[in-house]
């Protein structure tokens, strides 16, 4: 039985003229699955109703994964907006199913009436027949243990030698209430298809990402790094407090068309040209470039991360150097010109001649996308289970629904980033296919005005359903201008919002340094870009935010309300140059303000949700920076602060517990 079936009639009976719609949650009517993290509970909802004024009742049917049996959970019914609802936990990873069952209780209509006539002293000697008639068509349905109370109560309810009071009585008890909803309905209406949630581990919603070219981690200056040197560095990087190293391509480079220093189109002997030229005489996706050392030495890295607490993640690019063994073996898999050379990658006026795309609606498409799927498998058995996807949105989206479903099912625990920037509803579309989470438009939106914007949309709209962001704060193609601009207090800002806005976030190499030099005005390139060559560094340099790092890992890592991404909301400041938000969870509730001016101090007078955090109009407490210690004594809702770029551009204040009697 696969995901989308569903489970088998239990009933056969004719309609019962109940209406289920709007099942909550579902994407684009059930056909992508929601994401969910284990341990959630999950809420589901729909809206029932029927002509008439009988009573209805609900189920959810779950199935979890690996399972072929369904669940049963009763839904509360709001008879007021025709709406049920329950919940259950998702303990456990992969693919859930549910749908919806509802039917007319009959019973507990006929029980509604008898006791408007009870109480308006009306006969009931008909209405006490009628019961009887229920509980004998309820017993052919139940389980052996009920069976005899339904029937030996029936009797009693025919049994017109026995006052009508005395059998009204028994009618009410609640034990047969009970006796009669563990009875299967004698007509059940079930939603029109069975809808899907996908569960992942935790990681795939809360951690802090490191990217880190192994080449550049080399013993010393201009020596070309290795696994074993790069090794060295995972201490440092789990002392900051980083959760997932992610490595751009580690296999070998072509020599074809290499690509020198800040994209010289001419390499010189030595350079070592940009990672995602991936093939050589070496070998293609399934090996590593000799440089770095041996596929041994990479497993070693992994463990070595792993002992420290840390996952490695790897760079999927799906491209080719001419070099690419594919090139030669498999010529049909890329796209042919007319003269019969292969086409190269370009976006006008670039070119890209070190890499081959890959055509993935060619005639041999199949053996294509097995040999896809046949990467994935050989670096999760090496121990990888989280993968960076390059452009992706280059790739069909067919291609992609079915490899990361085929995966998830093999190995429910693998997270899938999508590297994806490009038009919203394809960024969109990635998400609900299944990739786990998504890179954003973060490093554009620098403003009060723009965040709140984006991120209301990412955690209060129906993308919250699907598309988890990862907000990192730049990448080796984005180096933003508010970074190269807003110098090392631009940094901080950045990292705070990165860190607090979103339970994922990831910063790439040299960020901690601030490193901030284009290649050239108006460009987002690195100056002497890591891409096309070594780039050596010391990690203690003066002016880092090492400190900065270390501190708001810990506190992500202590503070429930920064693990999840829709506890997000934003509240009143009178500058708007100040951002200020709100992250809760039960008894962590976090208010942080963030000066958003890298250059000049900023005042304002910001306006906490007391209503909402249960604080009285006149009423003092006390909150708790947790980036310096340091504890504000505040009173009702108007409340001043004052950020420096230089010295303090934000605060993450924790509301202190208040005495039971401090609360209105």
């Amino acid at each position: 039985m696969n995901d989308h079936e569903m489970p088998e009639p239990v009933i056969t009976a004719d309609p019962p003229g109940v209406i289920i719609e709007t099942v909550t949650p579902q994407i684009d009517c059930g056909r992508h699955p929601v994401k969910r993290v284990v341990g959630d509970t999950f809420d589901v909802s729909a809206i029932v109703y029927k002509e008439g004024h009988d009573t209805l009742a609900a189920r959810l049917l779950v199935r979890a994964p690996d399972s072929s049996q369904w669940t049963q959970h009763r839904m509360s019914y709001d008879v007021n907006f025709d709406r049920c609802e329950t919940s259950f936990v998702l303990d456990r990873i992969g693919r859930w199913s549910y749908t919806v069952e509802a039917w007319p209780d009959y019973f507990a209509t006929w029980r509604s009436e008898l006791r408007k006539k009870l109480a308006a002293g009306l006969d009931v000697s008909s209405e006490l027949l009628e019961g009887a008639l229920l509980l004998r068509d309820a017993s052919v349905r139940a389980a052996e243990a009920d069976r005899l109370k339904l029937d030996v109560v029936a009797d009693l309810l025919a049994d017109e030698s026995i006052y009508p009071a005395q059998r009204a009585s028994v009618a009410l008890d609640g034990e047969l209430e009970r006796a009669m909803s563990r009875s299967e309905p004698a007509a059940i209406v079930r939603y029109h298809r069975a809808l899907s949630v996908y569960v992942d581990r935790e990681r795939a919603r809360f951690g802090a990402w490191y990217e880190m070219f192994p080449r550049s981690q080399g013993a010393a200056p201009g020596e070309h790094g290795t696994f074993k040197t790069a090794e060295l560095q995972l201490p440092r990087l789990a002392a900051l407090g980083f959760d997932v190293v992610y490595l751009p391509p580690i296999h070998p480079i072509g020599s074809t068309h290499r690509k020198g220093p800040n994209n010289r189109l001419a390499a010189k002997p030595g350079d070592p040209g940009s990672p995602w030229a991936i093939g050589s005489e070496h070998g293609g996706h399934t090996a590593v470039e000799p440089r770095l050392g041996t596929l041994r030495d990479f497993e070693h890295f992994v463990e070595t991360a792993r002992g420290l607490g840390l996952e490695v993640a790897l760079d999927y690019a799906l491209q080719c150097s001419p070099d690419h063994p594919w090139v030669a073996e498999h010529p049909e898999w890329f796209h042919i010109r007319p003269d019969g050379s292969i086409k190269y990658a370009e976006n006008p006026p670039k070119k890209y001649e070190d890499i081959y795309p890959l055509n993935y609606w060619s005639e041999n498409r199949q053996a294509l996308w097995q040999a896809s799927k046949e990467v994935f498998d050989f670096w999760i058995e090496r121990g990888v289970r989280i993968f960076r996807v390059d452009n992706p949105h280059t790739k069909p989206f067919a291609f992609w629904e079915w490899i990361i479903t085929a995966l998830q099912d093999e190995h429910p625990d693998v997270i899938f980033l999508s590297e994806a920037f490009t038009r919203p509803a394809r960024m969109k579309a990635l998400a609900k296919l299944g990739f786990t989470q998504s890179y954003t438009y973060f490093t554009w939106r620098n403003t009060v005005l723009e965040l709140r914007g984006y991120m209301i949309e990412l955690t209060q709209t129906e993308a919250a359903e699907y598309f988890r962001p990862n907000l990192f704060t730049n990448t080796p193609d984005i180096l933003n201008e508010f970074l190269q601009t807003g110098g090392r207090p631009a940094f901080r800002i950045r990292l705070l919002l990165a860190a607090t806005l979103s339970p994922s976030y990831g910063i790439y190499s040299g960020f901690e340094l601030c490193e901030n030099v284009p290649r050239e005005p108006g460009s987002e390139e690195y100056l002497d870009s890591e891409k096309y060559e070594i780039k050596n560094r010391d990690w203690d340099a003066p002016d880092n935010i090492n400190a900065d790092i270390r501190s708001i890992n810990r506190i992500r890592r202590e503070n429930r309300a920064l693990q999840s991404l829709t506890n997000l909301s934003f509240h009143y400041s009178e500058n708007d140059q100040i951002l200020f938000y709100r992250k809760s969870a039960p008894g962590n509730e976090l208010l942080i303000v963030v000066n958003m001016d890298p250059h000049q101090q900023q005042e304002s007078t910001i306006h906490v949700p007391i209503a909402e955090l249960g604080i009285g109009s006149d009423q003092t407490y006390e909150v708790e920076d947790l980036l310096t210690g340091e504890r504000y004594t505040w009173r009702g809702s108007p409340n001043y602060v004052r950020l420096s770029p230089v010295e303090r551009v934000g605060h993450i204040l924790r509301l202190v517990e208040l005495e039971t009697g401090d609360r209105e």
